[in-house]
């Protein structure tokens, strides 16, 4: 097995940077916006996103939630352990809203597939955009593809990313693993 680093600190500093500017750019002042982070791996990079938008940028009134997908997704039944839910928090309406869902990696969609399906159940939102740090161009079985992105890379199936949070891990990193 080889590892590989995608992404150092520094790096990750910038991007989230440029990412919360885009942001900023395609929401104005986030009064009609709703900033989502995906269970598990999601809240971090939408928490991180959201302390930049208000410590750095100013904004004070932004709108965030936590969306857990686990029994939306079409692997649930498939899987020989139980499946353990997460924390699903959103404390706003969504009716007529802008959502921005937020997660760490897009690989094959099926996720962001589960979060629009579960997002049904708070309203129906007015445009739903898509922002992940790192997007696996290769590996998609569905149609999704994200607005906001922070690295594009290439990376064959047998192949993982993953990501450190300071956080969770202690340390911010994005790794390449090859578990050839």
């Amino acid at each position: 097995m080889s590892r590989k680093i995608l992404l150092n600190s520094t790096e990750i500093h910038i991007i989230l940077h440029r990412l919360a500017c885009q942001l900023i750019e395609n929401h104005n002042d986030f009064s009609n916006t709703v900033l989502i982070g995906i269970q598990p791996r999601g809240i971090f990079l939408a928490n991180r996103l959201t302390h930049i938008l208000k410590e750095e940028y100013g904004y004070e009134n932004i709108e965030t939630g936590q969306l857990d997908i686990t029994f939306y997704r079409d692997d649930f039944r498939r899987r020989d352990a139980p499946v353990e839910a997460n924390k699903t928090e959103i404390n706003c309406i969504l009716e007529n809203k802008n959502i921005v869902f937020i997660d760490d990696v897009l690989y094959s969609g099926r996720s962001i597939r589960a979060a629009l399906s579960a997002i049904e159940s708070f309203g129906r939102p007015n445009i739903i955009e898509l922002l992940v740090l790192i997007d696996r161009r290769f590996s998609r079985h569905l149609p999704i593809q994200p607005n906001y992105k922070g690295r594009q890379i290439d990376a064959i199936n047998n192949e993982k990313v993953i990501v450190n949070w300071k956080e969770n891990d202690g340390q911010d990193t994005i790794y390449l693993i090859n578990n050839n």
